[in-house]
């Protein structure tokens, strides 16, 4: 566990080995985003690594969209790529150590694409902690998780629907969390997409 910091990420993306990363917004997540109206919405996407979901986001009129990284290189390359997004709204830390302040600080939708899946088992209820303090009130968290049996290996690790259904049911309202059904053809089979509204 202790090998998984911020110099393990900066040397994955030093040495290319993005195996997680597609080169464009996956799928489920387009759909999803197509279907928003509001494009005032605050929008925190953690574990974020080089965020083709941001630049559609931001493409769209979402300009309340936050990324975060623990590795300097993905944001890096994102401003190479979307050069009017301000970069203040791109966060170079550990997603733990992000503070939520009052409810005007807080985020109405976290998305999440294999940010969980990197993060070593034992922090996954710091996780649904954090992610509950930093939404607001009926914020969502939604997103992709992977569906195949925990490794002890990783990242990835994977995990399972009734994983996910103890670990957040104490915190979120589980809307929806159901086998993806327009994954990217790597993936079919092997993820679930989730919407969980905070408690």
């Amino acid at each position: 566990m202790s090998q998984i910091n911020q110099t393990y990420w900066e040397s994955r993306y030093k040495h290319h080995k993005i195996g997680w990363d597609i080169g464009y917004i996956s799928t489920p997540l387009k759909t999803y985003i197509d279907q928003l109206k509001d494009t005032s919405l605050k929008i925190l996407i953690p574990g974020a690594g080089n965020s083709y979901e941001a630049e559609y986001l931001w493409n769209k009129g979402f300009k309340n969209v936050h990324i975060l990284d623990f590795a300097q290189q993905p944001l890096d390359n994102f401003k190479a790529r979307v050069i009017d997004f301000p970069k203040s709204q791109l966060i170079n830390t550990n997603f733990f150590d992000l503070k939520f302040g009052d409810l005007n600080n807080q985020y109405d939708i976290i998305f999440e694409q294999t940010f969980f899946c990197a993060l070593h088992p034992s922090l996954r209820t710091s996780y649904v902690n954090q992610v509950h303090k930093l939404l607001k009130p009926k914020g969502k968290l939604v997103g992709l998780f992977f569906n195949f049996n925990l490794t002890k290996e990783g990242p990835p690790f994977g995990g399972s629907k009734a994983e996910y259904i103890s670990r957040f049911k104490t915190k979120f309202n589980l809307k929806i969390l159901e086998p993806s059904i327009n994954s990217i053809k790597e993936r079919q089979g092997k993820e679930l997409f989730f919407i969980f509204e905070n408690a």
